[in-house]
């Protein structure tokens, strides 16, 4: 790295599997894809016992960057899934609601209808009682007439019969 850099580097061991985390460290592509790459003792001039550690380090680093990348993906699926069941409940509590609220609306214009119905069918029924009374005066006054007239027929032919 560069002399002037004002990062810090911290360096953590781990006693249990004897690795070393460096955090702070900017790494180029071309060092990450070598740390990637399988170690072969033969393709680097380094010493035995350097070569087989430092092959051993970037298998371990190899792992733990799969293993992490892995996590990783394991977590954001997980979250996903959350995310997914979280949105699904929503959509199911929302149709719940808007069916709620159909079926009150339903049943409000239903109810409406049901009333205006009895009020026409009641409005009907008092015509036709109206109707049925007007019809019973206009009976009783044409009897009235019926009998004035039949008596002013009885006197008339009494008249008659006089002369």
């Amino acid at each position: 790295g560069s002399g002037s850099s004002t990062r810090r580097v911290t360096f953590e061991a781990d006693e249990n599997e004897n690795i070393t985390v460096v955090k702070g460290v900017r790494l180029s592509d071309s060092v990450i894809d070598r740390m990637k790459e399988p170690s072969s003792p033969s393709g680097r001039p380094q010493s035995q016992n350097r070569s087989s550690g430092a092959a051993i380090d970037e298998q371990l680093k190899k792992r733990i960057a799969e293993e992490l990348a892995l996590e990783r993906a394991r977590r954001d699926s997980e979250a996903q899934k959350r995310r997914l069941k979280q949105e699904q409940m929503y959509v199911r509590d929302e149709f719940g609601r808007l069916l709620e609220r159909e079926k009150i609306s339903s049943n409000e214009h239903l109810t409406r209808a049901i009333l205006r119905e009895r009020a026409a069918t009641e409005e009907e029924r008092q015509k036709a009682q109206r109707f049925a009374r007007q019809l019973e005066e206009k009976d009783r006054e044409l009897k009235k007439h019926d009998a004035y007239y039949k008596e002013q027929l009885a006197r008339l032919e009494e008249r008659v019969s006089l002369f």
